[in-house]
């Protein structure tokens, strides 16, 4: 058994994250920001076994104060940090905050972790957003590729990026940098594609929305994969001791247009309806096409993605189904 720090536990990945090491038998932390009883929230997708398993600590990553408390009273074996503001359309409206809170609350993080743990192994989980749109003629981004982003949401994931990159190479830290590609499941938030889309279907199918599904740009070309799929590449690389001071995609192999997600969703309802293209879920500056090579990750810990996407989407429809009063 291994004991693990989950930063963003009460986000999209974490509670995945957590049913897979509780499944593996592993002691689990999170961080929380406040006992304002959000952590409950997590339920939706956790076991009752599972959540009466984690401890959670209250610390805001931006009062370096507070998490150095938690990391000089706890030794880990490894820290997950998840904890992010991870939506692209939101950085534009707010880029200072977003780089509040990726950039200051992350550096906060790694610099307790270097001071506190002596034996611990940090992933950073940054983002395929870092790469901007070096995919656009279809060829797949390799993890030694420019990071040259298009949003204020990746400058602030380069950023920490190549400050993690600086800490594992001058020996500073035990760690590895994972860029998630797309990728989506059960608690995926409503104001992200496709999960937009299962939340208004749903909703639809409750009767408490019109027959018009909003959507944004259907021609941008992704490979998405299940977020479980995603956290177990975290967690495979976290057992690897050749992973440190690597640098991972984790990337499915299938691209698609944004529309077949769409589409396959509507025919998982059952339901009829007309898609109206939406300026709130337009992106002004969009990544076109998007494909990760992912090579060194499979070849170090034979990873790849389990779970059909038809089922991710399934589980997604139902996930809003049932979340939906």
């Amino acid at each position: 058994m291994s004991k693990y720090l989950i930063t963003g536990v009460t986000g999209f990945a974490g509670p995945h994250l957590v049913n897979l090491l509780h499944s593996e038998g592993h002691e689990i932390h999170g961080v929380i920001r406040n006992s304002n009883g959000r952590e409950q929230d997590i339920r939706d997708v956790v076991s009752d076994d599972a959540f009466s398993k984690i401890k959670f600590h209250y610390a805001d990553l931006s009062n370096k104060k507070i998490i150095d408390e938690v990391l000089k009273e706890n030794q880990y074996d490894g820290v997950f940090h998840l904890a992010a503001q991870s939506h692209p359309p939101t950085s534009f409206i707010d880029p200072l905050g977003t780089f509040k809170e990726n950039i200051i609350n992350s550096t906060n993080l790694i610099t307790a972790v270097t001071e506190y743990q002596d034996n611990c192994k940090l992933m950073f989980c940054s983002t395929s957003e870092v790469y901007g749109n070096q995919g656009s003629e279809g060829n797949k981004i390799h993890w030694n590729s420019q990071l040259t982003p298009s949003n204020p949401y990746g400058v602030s994931k380069a950023s920490i990026d190549i400050f993690m990159q600086e800490r594992m190479e001058n020996n500073y830290i035990i760690g590895y940098i994972t860029r998630a590609f797309s990728h989506t499941g059960p608690r995926r938030g409503m104001n992200f594609s496709i999960s937009s889309d299962a939340y208004q279907l749903a909703r639809i199918k409750k009767g408490l929305q019109g027959n018009i599904l909003n959507i944004g740009n259907l021609e941008t070309t992704r490979v998405v994969i299940d977020v479980r799929d995603t956290v177990n590449a975290y967690y495979q690389l976290m057992l690897n001791e050749d992973s440190n001071r690597k640098i991972f995609n984790v990337c499915g192999d299938v691209p698609r247009k944004m529309e077949f997600f769409t589409d396959k969703l509507i025919e998982i309802s059952g339901l009829k309806v007309e898609k109206k293209i939406s300026k709130e879920l337009y992106r002004p500056i969009d990544i076109m096409y998007q494909h990760g090579n992912s090579d060194n990750l499979v070849e170090l810990t034979d990873w790849k993605p389990k779970i059909e996407i038809e089922d991710t989407l399934s589980d997604l429809f139902q996930y809003w189904m049932k979340k939906i009063q």
